[in-house]
């Protein structure tokens, strides 16, 4: 058997190779390491250096190339044509039966991509161009005949659905709500219209909805809103404190700049369905992922939500220690000039949160409330 000598050079490359072949995509230099010790960056906190890995397992974890966390991944497609036309002088039942066609084609075009949840717009099954009194003549012979449609698509495809219409209530009046529907098709909760405009009420009969609900998916928490909700804090304070992972806005108005400021204020996603006009899914910092155009009424994205909003002050150089340990582990998302940036974990086992507290990263919650309370601490406040 021949000997390798350390003096030989030519054994050590040789050994080198057949390493390499083994374990592919490894560091030649991490390989005959017996240990890293990285100088701190200047400037940098002790408090918030990078733990020295207490095993070799755990050393060759933090470099190994990480995989999608799926459990924190969610597919949204959002779906929103102008509402359909029918003949006037048409049955109501023969109405139904349009609409449950029209929204199998809409349906048809995001399907193939197998999304987890599914939204339509504000009032998805009023007709365009009917009256107040053929509408309601509609609406009592449709009952639940769509919802069940919606419900049996999302059995079918194993997909979330957003069903969002006017519903009667036992004692006759009207609701404007959004219907969350789980992969099996059953409700899993129901949202109603909190800030109706007047008419909705005078003229329709539908009340304002009293609860701000959140409800748990398997992917995350969801909130709501409709339409004419986007208008007030009132609504959109309450969650700011719930701390949804997600809002569901289902619309005939599209609220402009009102949908990047709900994402950013309540530090979560969101995604629009709007009647008509684009459709767009958006981060916690207010940018478009994804939009509908004037050509396709619909927008498929992933979207990850084990994610976080941190204020660059104070927070430099563990952010820099955190991305050098972490790598395409963690993206790190810069907007420009507004001074916050989103913390998204791409990491197999490692949460966002658990990035965050491993660095000691102030999130921008935190550091708002902190600069507040100094505001407000004796002799700060002329």
């Amino acid at each position: 058997m021949r000997r390798w000598h350390s003096g030989s050079r030519l054994s050590w490359v040789r050994f080198a190779v057949i390493l390499l072949c083994c374990y592919p995509g490894t560091d030649v230099k991490n390989l005959f390491a017996k240990g890293t010790t990285e100088e701190p960056l200047k400037g940098q906190q002790a408090a918030v250096a990078p733990p020295e890995p207490n095993s070799s397992q755990e050393a060759q974890e933090a470099h190994v190339q990480p995989r999608a966390r799926a459990g924190r991944h969610v597919k949204i497609a959002t779906i929103g044509p102008r509402p359909l036309s029918v003949q006037a002088d048409l049955q109501p039942q023969s109405v139904v039966a349009a609409m449950i066609a029209h929204w199998r084609g809409r349906l048809a075009q995001v399907l193939p991509d197998r999304p987890d949840l599914i939204v339509v717009p504000e009032a998805c099954d009023r007709p365009a161009g009917f009256s107040r009194e053929k509408c309601l003549e509609y609406y009592r012979v449709r009952k639940d005949q769509v919802q069940r449609f919606f419900a049996q698509a999302a059995r079918e495809n194993h997909c979330y659905i957003v069903y969002s219409a006017a519903r009667q209530m036992d004692d006759d009046t009207w609701r404007n709500s959004s219907v969350l529907i789980d992969r099996a098709g059953k409700v899993v909760g129901i949202y109603n219209k909190n800030h109706v405009v007047i008419e909705e009420t005078t003229q329709s009969g539908i009340l304002c909805g009293r609860d701000a609900p959140v409800f748990d998916c398997d992917f995350g928490r969801v909130a709501f809103a409709i339409c004419f909700d986007l208008n007030f804090d009132e609504l959109r304070l309450k969650y700011k404190q719930a701390k949804p992972d997600l809002i569901i806005f289902s619309s005939m108005y599209h609220g402009g700049l009102m949908q990047a400021y709900w994402a950013y204020s309540c530090r979560c996603h969101l995604v629009g369905a709007i009647s008509g006009l684009p459709c767009e899914i958006r981060t916690p910092l207010g940018d478009v992922v994804a939009s509908s155009t004037n050509y396709f009424d619909y927008a498929v994205a992933t979207v990850n939500l084990d994610c976080c909003l941190a204020h660059l002050d104070y927070n430099w150089e563990r952010l820099r220690a955190l991305k050098a340990r972490y790598g395409p582990g963690v993206r790190i998302t810069d907007p420009g000039y507004l001074g916050s940036v989103l913390l998204t974990s791409e990491h197999e086992t490692v949460s966002v949160k658990e990035m965050v507290q491993q660095f000691n990263i102030e999130l921008l919650d935190d550091y708002m409330a902190r600069a507040l309370a100094h505001r407000h601490a004796p002799g700060n406040m002329e």
